[in-house]
This record gives C-alpha cells, sequence and structure tokens, in this order.
C-alpha cells in the first residue's frame, strides 16, 4: 500500500474523531431535552471535553512519547470507541460528562499522534500536504459530521449517533492494525521547554489572538443550534441545510486564507478576516428573525472565522521557526482552552440574559482577536526595524 492510502485513511478516521467532539454542538437543543438539564448545563458538555483536551493531551502525550506509534494509535482508539458507547448506553448528565471526558482524550492523543506518524510515513517533499490533509478530514467533520448528525437525531434518538461512531469506530481499530507500520517513539520534550515560549511578550500576544477569536466565535457557536429553531425560527430540515451550508463555507474559508497569506501576507489576512468575522456576528444579529438573511449570513460568518485558521498556524511558525511543533502544541491547548471559555461565557448568556445576545457577545471577543492581532503584528515590525537598525 502506498504511503498516500495511508495517508487518506488516518485523515478518514481523523473525521471520525472528529465528529465526536463537534456533533454535540448541532444537537445540544436534543441533549438538553433528554437528560432534562438546561441548554446553558448542556452547553458545559462543550466546557468539558475542551479542557480535557486542553489539559489532557499534552500530559498524555509526554507520558506516552517513548510508546511505539501504531500501539498508541490502536489504544487511543479502544478509549473512543469505550466513551462512545458508554454515551449511548448509560443515561444521566454525570455520565456523560465523563464520556465527553473519555472522548477528549482519547480524539486528542489520535489527532497528535496521527499527525506525527503521517509526517513519517510521507516523503521529506511531501510531509506538509500530509499533515493538511489529516488537518482537513478532522475539519470535514464541522462540514458533514455535523449536519450529518443532526439529520439523524431528528429521525432517531441522539444516542444512535455515538453508537454509530463507536461502531465506526471498531472498524477503524482493524484499519490502523492492517495498515501503519509499527513506528518508534520518541524523546519527550520536557514540559519546561515548552514553556520557555511564553516568557516572550510577542508570543503570549499572538497566542492571545488565538483565545480571543475562538472564545467569540465558540460563544455564539456552542448554542447555534437552538438559536436556529428559537430566534430564527427555522424548521429542523432549515437548521440542518443551514449547518451544512455553515461547514462548506468553513472548508473555502480555510482554503481562502491560506492563498491569501501567501498573496497579501499574514497580517492583511489575519486582521481583515476578523474585523469580516465581527461584521458577520453583529450582521447576524441584527438579522436574527429572517430565515431568508440569516442563512447568508451563516455562510460569511463560517466563511470568515475559518480564513483565520491556517493563517494564525503560518503567523505563530514564523515567530519561532525552530520551534515549530511546539508552537502549534501550544496553539492547540489554547484553542481548545478558548473554546471550553466560549462555551461556558456562552451558557452564562443564555442562562441569564438570551439567546439573542450570544451573537453580540461572540462579536466583541472577535473584535478584541482583531485588535489584539493589531498589537501582535506592530510589535513583530517593531522588532524587525530593530533588528535592521543594530545590524
Amino acid at each position: 500500500m502506498s504511503y498516500t492510502w495511508k495517508i487518506y485513511m488516518l485523515a478518514v478516521v481523523s473525521f471520525l474523531v472528529g465528529t465526536s467532539e463537534f456533533i454535540i454542538a448541532g444537537i445540544l437543543d436534543k441533549v438538553a431535552v433528554d437528560i432534562g438539564v438546561s441548554l446553558a448545563s448542556a452547553g458545559q458538555l462543550i466546557t468539558v471535553f475542551s479542557l480535557a483536551y486542553a489539559f489532557g493531551t499534552p500530559l498524555l502525550m509526554a507520558i506516552t512519547a517513548r510508546m511505539e506509534r501504531r500501539k498508541l494509535l490502536l489504544y487511543s482508539l479502544v478509549i473512543f470507541v469505550i466513551g462512545n458507547f458508554l454515551a449511548l448506553s448509560v443515561h444521566g448528565f454525570e455520565y456523560l460528562i465523563a464520556s465527553r471526558i473519555i472522548l477528549a482524550l482519547s480524539t486528542g492523543v489520535f489527532v497528535v499522534t496521527g499527525l506525527t506518524v503521517a509526517a513519517k510515513i510521507a516523503p521529506h517533499e511531501k510531509q506538509g500536504s500530509a499533515i493538511a490533509t489529516l488537518v482537513m478530514g478532522f475539519s470535514t467533520a464541522l462540514i458533514v459530521g455535523v449536519p450529518l448528525g443532526r439529520v439523524v437525531a431528528s429521525a432517531y434518538p441522539w444516542q444512535t449517533i455515538f453508537g454509530g461512531i463507536g461502531l465506526l469506530g471498531l472498524l477503524a481499530i482493524v484499519a490502523i492494525a492492517f495498515t501503519i507500520p509499527r513506528m518508534e517513539g520518541e524523546a519527550p520534550i520536557p514540559l519546561r521547554n515548552q514553556l520557555a515560549l511564553l516568557k516572550q511578550p510577542r508570543i503570549v500576544v499572538a497566542l492571545s489572538i488565538t483565545f480571543f477569536w475562538i472564545a467569540g466565535y465558540s460563544i455564539a457557536y456552542t448554542y447555534i443550534s437552538p438559536f436556529l429553531l428559537k430566534v430564527t425560527e427555522m424548521n429542523e430540515s432549515g437548521v440542518s441545510i443551514g449547518l451544512f451550508a455553515f461547514g462548506i463555507a468553513s472548508l473555502i474559508g480555510s482554503k481562502f486564507g491560506g492563498y491569501s497569506t501567501d498573496r497579501w501576507g499574514a497580517g492583511r489576512t489575519l486582521i481583515g478576516g476578523m474585523l469580516f468575522h465581527t461584521l458577520a456576528l453583529i450582521l447576524l444579529s441584527i438579522s436574527a428573525h429572517s430565515p431568508a438573511i440569516v442563512f447568508p449570513m451563516l455562510m460569511l460568518w463560517s466563511f470568515s472565522a475559518w480564513s483565520s485558521g491556517p493563517t494564525q498556524q503560518y503567523n505563530l511558525i514564523s515567530l519561532a521557526p525552530e520551534a515549530s511543533g511546539i508552537m502549534l502544541s501550544l496553539n492547540s491547548s489554547v484553542l481548545q482552552l478558548a473554546m471550553a471559555a466560549g462555551a461556558g461565557i456562552g451558557g452564562v448568556v443564555v442562562e441569564k440574559s438570551s439567546l439573542t445576545s450570544i451573537t453580540w457577545i461572540g462579536a466583541a471577543g472577535v473584535a478584541v482577536a482583531a485588535a489584539t492581532a493589531i498589537v501582535s503584528f506592530g510589535l513583530s515590525h517593531a522588532r524587525t526595524r530593530k533588528m535592521v537598525l543594530d545590524r
């Protein structure tokens, strides 16, 4: 089997584990009604997942650093299957919380290990494409997995989704066992080395962009299904179509972000994308009661939000090219913390104010990210000028 098919197979499994993360936002209202909790409480399922992913994944990767890579992929998938079957077979909010923690830890380990394996399988000149393919597989869960889950949950109990993902996880275990070659682990990178970069103000500011951008996005996205149902008054099929269009726009936006970064630079792309992101959420707030206007606003929101993804990763790598792996790892943890914070803040807004407020608060968060980006690129330009003058 050529390396290409192995990469695509890893990408398909990444899609599966990505679906387990993103799907909950698409069915949040159904979960809340079924388990008898408020929307705000159900939203904490996203918070718990993100916190477990952010703090647990780096720790588990350090503990398992020397473990053979295929074995680690298989172990993570076994735990992933257990987490899904737990959500299927038991009832109660506490058990669902436990399921989300198990899924977060197994997903984080699989994704990080999968990226490492993909880079080793591919020829040196194709490593970037291999990593991008895996990231695309994970991101596709937002495009296809979430709306598909909404459709399934409209016809069957929402637990059926996790049962289906669990069964596919068993197939994934077999596929990984027979296609991925054995690979030795690596020497763990000491935590102090990973955190040393945080002593540099320009890197802290740059990572803050990720935090405010994703937090603002998450405040609105966590509660997007109940927003469309109750505020915009869409029907079930309308919500599913809206989520599908949202996912397609995110894919196009991500592609455009990469193109724009190459063409016009990271600064213009990142700041411009976040300003459009802020504007899209404001327009979504203003047009919330008109389904005909909300639909294109959803697509503008998704397009502008995800145009920042590849640009921000490029920006962070350019700040510390000698430690690109650590930078991306830190960015991943900050991203998950931001998802947790956004879901938590969104829950407070929904409980204390109203669903209509989430887009306004989300827009404010992204506006802070845009301002932070302006400061970040200002610091970088000032540092570059100083280095030139010192010469």
